[in-house]
């Protein structure tokens, strides 16, 4: 069954955090590997999604896993359910997202991290380490990041250096900030 395009994209987005999980889970001997990435993600806001995952880790293996967690969390905790179930289901870590689904996303999370929302914060800045790790154009958006958050809203500022594509996903970004400052 096909995921719908947003579930595809934060499956995506996440997808080092759910191929890590799984892989740790089929390694007894990594066990305290896993307990700490766990823990870390807990400690970053999604303590509702580690509890599934550890529900899922000790043998909880149906669809009512999943109720009460958010769009997000119930992607990720699918993606890891379905990677349980078949190794071969996981997401690519090195595959990019696409970019047009990625900048409404991303300037939300911008958006709310401004705003002073924390989970938010520590959601972004962990989405930016993973977009440094990268390379090529994901590098140079995690740095624009920070600028971002505080207010920079300048394009021709915000793109330099960037490819055409990296500049379609700024400028997405720019795009959507703006509706969203409006409000």
């Amino acid at each position: 069954m096909p995921l719908p395009d947003r579930h595809q994209q934060i499956v995506a987005t996440h997808a080092a955090f759910i191929r890590q999980v799984v892989e740790l889970a089929g390694n007894a001997e990594r066990r305290r590997d896993l307990d700490t990435l766990l823990r870390g993600a807990a400690d970053n806001g999604w303590g509702i999604l580690v509890g599934a995952l550890r529900s899922m880790l000790g043998g909880r293996r149906d669809a009512g896993v999943l109720k009460g967690l958010d769009d997000e969390d119930r992607a990720i905790a699918a993606a890891v359910l379905r990677g349980l179930q078949d190794p071969a289901s996981l997401p690519d870590p090195q595959q990019a997202a696409d970019a047009t689904l990625a900048a409404p996303g991303l300037a939300h999370m911008i958006h709310a991290a401004a705003t002073g929302n924390a989970q938010a914060l520590l959601l972004v800045g962990n989405m930016a380490e993973q977009m440094s790790k990268v390379g090529g154009d994901m590098t140079q958006l995690a740095g624009r990041i920070r600028p971002l958050i505080n207010g920079e809203r300048d394009p021709d500022r915000l793109c330099k250096g960037l490819s055409p594509r990296g500049q379609q996903l700024l400028r997405g970004i720019l795009d959507e900030l703006g509706r969203l400052d409006l409000h």
